[in-house]
């Protein structure tokens, strides 16, 4: 299985493709997806989106593990958040593939064991489940990988 996990956003999107065909995860790409404020939110989100394509052409996943978002503070950034998955959704379709949808508290509990980890605890424990080449920049990235992982724990439980 060849998973795509996505932390979706708007200004910076994590990306990671995780292939598990030799029976252990591996990292094949890992990266952000970044947009400059100082463009209109369309241009941002065809920019997400050709990230987003540009990825699932070469590398070819079956599945996209994406996380569920929630705001309860900032509408605007919820807003923008949305319209970001929403791209990202509208593509994996397009391109076939399944979707699974996973809380943070979801992958939380599938990466650390506990569903209120901190940033720290999934970094470590991502780590030690997966060989990361490129120690990642940004926690959206550490993000995407751990869905990815996430995606296919559930999927070998299923």
């Amino acid at each position: 299985m060849r998973i795509i996990g996505i932390d979706p956003g708007y200004d910076r999107m994590g990306i990671a493709v995780i292939d598990n065909a030799s029976g252990k995860e591996t990292l094949l790409y890992s990266d952000c997806v970044t947009t400059s404020s100082k463009q209109t939110l369309p241009e941002r989100l065809k920019i997400i989106g050709d990230g987003f394509e540009e990825v699932v052409k070469k590398y070819k996943p079956t599945t996209l593990a994406i996380e569920k978002i929630y705001f309860t503070v900032n509408q605007k950034t919820a807003i923008a958040v949305a319209g970001s998955k929403g791209v990202i959704q509208y593509l994996a379709a397009k391109h076939g593939l399944r979707v699974a949808e996973f809380t943070p508290s979801e992958m939380k509990l599938a990466v650390a064991g506990y569903g209120k980890a901190t940033k720290d605890q999934i970094i470590k424990m991502t780590s030690l489940q997966i060989k990361v080449e490129k120690p990642p920049r940004h926690d959206d990235e550490w993000d995407a990988i751990a869905i990815g992982l996430t995606g296919l724990a559930r999927a070998k439980n299923r």
